[in-house]
């Protein structure tokens, strides 16, 4: 089973009990991740739709490219955008489209809040969210009615067609059909976690970075100097970290859980995938590097004491579904929790969201940066539940919010 359904098989069980009815979350291969005009040389051929009294050309169309679809060839910028998963949405803000989202996968005011978490810190930067179509019932499975595609009748499709090709009730021939009678399809969600895709996509499928899917997601808003600049940003950032990082001998060893009912869920921290993108290149030692960790695997108190990372950072932290504090609070009021080291320390944080954007990245860096290494990138202030990402003293930012801002606003 793959890593992104075992998403929905734990995480959907675990947040989807704590907020009710809402939940968590074909073609050729190649492409060179760049927007590229069908005529051979170019440039901007003249079309059927000329003007004749004019002499004005209509834009010549262009292409996109990703796995698992290959090549899709758009007429114009789409304009009505089915989102399943948080990243495309926030790229799509990233790019400056973020009108053009129709929906998201589960709640989509869970999923608005915690962009405008993040989005506060970014002066012209939202999202509105106010009308977003939620994909899943979260009711019973995880699953998409498929007339929901009649419905939105979007213009794309910005959803992995293999994720969707797993959710019961789902087989190739409905990829198809929507993909014929609707819209394209555009999105690739697997490399989450870099998991193996169902046996109709295995030959098409492919794994890509984070910074590599917002890449390629930059070409089908024919955004590519944005996608640069904001590249840019993140490698300074990484730059910035890597120069810093004390020896690994003095690295804490650090857990990434869901905490729900007594129970720990973990996660590995340094896999591949973009799930991983805000902790793996701070080169923490994982507390669960030694044991089997899938979506069965959960720890109560006493076999987390065992382990007793120094940090632990609970996911989906920042404005989602779960109240740190409120979680930690009880965790202390164990007693055996209360014994766990990152309680006694105070180093129990909210962690990242892992389907991340990559303007949400750039945040969840800098944020994990200073839970993990406050002597080396300053102290993390703390947060609240509910509140915005936590203003940051100009000085001890990590990257520049106003440069940001103003690449996704076009200055």
């Amino acid at each position: 089973m793959n890593d992104d359904h075992d998403l929905t098989r734990r995480e959907y069980l675990t947040y989807g009990s704590a907020i009710g009815a809402s939940g968590l979350l074909a073609g050729c291969t190649g492409g060179d991740g760049t927007a590229t005009p069908t005529d051979a040389d170019g440039t901007a051929e003249p079309t059927d739709a000329d003007d004749p009294t004019t002499g004005t050309a209509t834009p010549s169309s262009y292409t996109a490219s990703m796995a698992p679809v290959g090549d899709v060839e758009f007429d114009a910028v789409p304009e009505n955008v089915m989102v399943y998963s948080l990243l495309y949405a926030d790229m799509a803000v990233a790019y400056g489209h973020g009108d053009a989202v129709n929906s998201l996968g589960f709640s989509a005011e869970a999923g608005g809040n915690t962009l405008d978490a993040y989005y506060e810190r970014l002066p012209g930067v939202s999202f509105d969210h106010e009308e977003i179509e939620q994909l899943n019932s979260g009711e019973s499975g995880v699953t998409i009615d498929k007339e929901l595609f009649y419905e939105l009748n979007s213009d794309l499709h910005l959803v992995d067609p293999c994720l969707v090709t797993s959710f019961d009730g789902w087989e190739a021939s409905d990829i198809e059909e929507i993909r014929e009678n609707v819209a394209p399809w555009f999105g690739n969600t697997l490399s989450r976690r870099n998991s193996e895709p169902p046996a109709s996509c295995a030959d098409e499928y492919e794994y890509y970075t984070l910074w590599e899917i917002a890449d390629r997601t930059a070409d089908v808003f024919r955004a590519g100097s944005t996608y640069e600049e904001l590249a840019a940003v993140h490698d300074d950032l990484l730059s910035t970290i890597e120069a810093d990082l004390p020896p690994e001998s003095e690295r804490p060893s650090v857990a990434s859980v869901i905490f729900m009912q007594g129970t720990f869920y973990p996660s590995r921290v340094n896999t591949d995938g973009f799930s991983n993108a805000h902790v793996r290149p701070l080169g923490a030692d994982d507390a669960f590097a030694g044991d089997d960790v899938n979506y069965q695997t959960s720890y109560d108190y006493e076999q987390l004491l065992e382990i007793d990372p120094d940090v632990i950072l609970h996911r989906y932290g920042i404005n989602s579904y779960y109240d740190v504090g409120s979680i930690r609070q009880t965790i202390a009021d164990d007693p055996v929790g209360g014994e766990l080291t990152a309680i006694e320390n105070d180093r129990f944080y909210p962690g990242g969201h892992p389907v991340q954007g990559p303007l949400m990245n750039l945040f969840q860096l800098e944020m994990t940066a200073k839970q993990l290494y406050p002597e080396q990138f300053g102290e993390w202030p703390g947060y609240e539940h509910g509140d915005p990402y936590p203003e940051i003293p100009e000085g001890e930012r990590l990257f520049d919010r106003e440069r940001v801002a103003d690449i996704v606003g076009g200055e």
